[in-house]
């Protein structure tokens, strides 16, 4: 059995909750063309620098690097271009129109232009179902932001443990030793 179908049955299984192209690149069989290179241009500029901010107040810089730092907007710009249907991508998108136009009414400024504490105040909106189309646009977008988190270089080795190859088995090893989630 390969990744692909591991991953797909442990999905299928479990019935996560997980973003349609991401179920749908797991579960791709046939080799199909793929663009590694530049994503293809979907964003406006505007919509490049919301999904950025956004992605920014899920994933925020701390102790270790944010979402703009791991590259998430680019991530997302590429999904979104080159894996979803019409159908997804118009979930973003509406999302994004959605919270720009209820930045405009409430703080009488576009959502890019806002405060952090605004931002995480639409995004809060959306989470909670209070904007047009909000919850499968929050649940889609922060499955986004962290699956593109986690798969960038960022993630896997400043914000968790990396062993490229695990290394020998310690059956005794000290907890206190443990300082972040490892990651293969």
């Amino acid at each position: 059995m390969d990744r692909r179908a591991a991953l797909a049955s442990i999905v299928g299984a479990l019935g996560a909750n997980i973003f349609a192209p991401l179920a749908r690149a797991i579960a791709y069989q046939p080799n199909p063309v793929i663009n590694t290179g530049a994503p293809e241009i979907i964003f406006t500029p505007a919509q490049r620098a919301l999904v950025t901010a956004l992605s920014e107040r899920i994933l925020p810089t701390s102790d270790t690097p944010g979402a703009i730092a791991a590259g998430v907007p680019e991530y997302i710009e590429h999904m979104l271009g080159d894996w979803a249907i019409t159908d997804e991508r118009a979930t973003i998108f509406d999302g994004l129109a959605a919270i720009d136009a209820r930045s405009m009414a409430d703080y009488k400024k576009p959502a890019v232009k806002a405060s952090a504490a605004q931002q995480d105040a639409l995004l809060t909106l959306a989470m909670n179902g209070e904007l047009p189309g909000g919850t499968p646009f929050f649940e889609a977008f922060r499955q986004l932001v962290i699956t593109g988190y986690y798969t960038s270089e960022i993630g896997i080795t400043q914000e968790r443990e990396y062993l490229p190859v695990p290394g020998e088995y310690d059956g005794a090893y000290p907890y206190a030793k443990v300082k972040r989630i490892f990651s293969s």
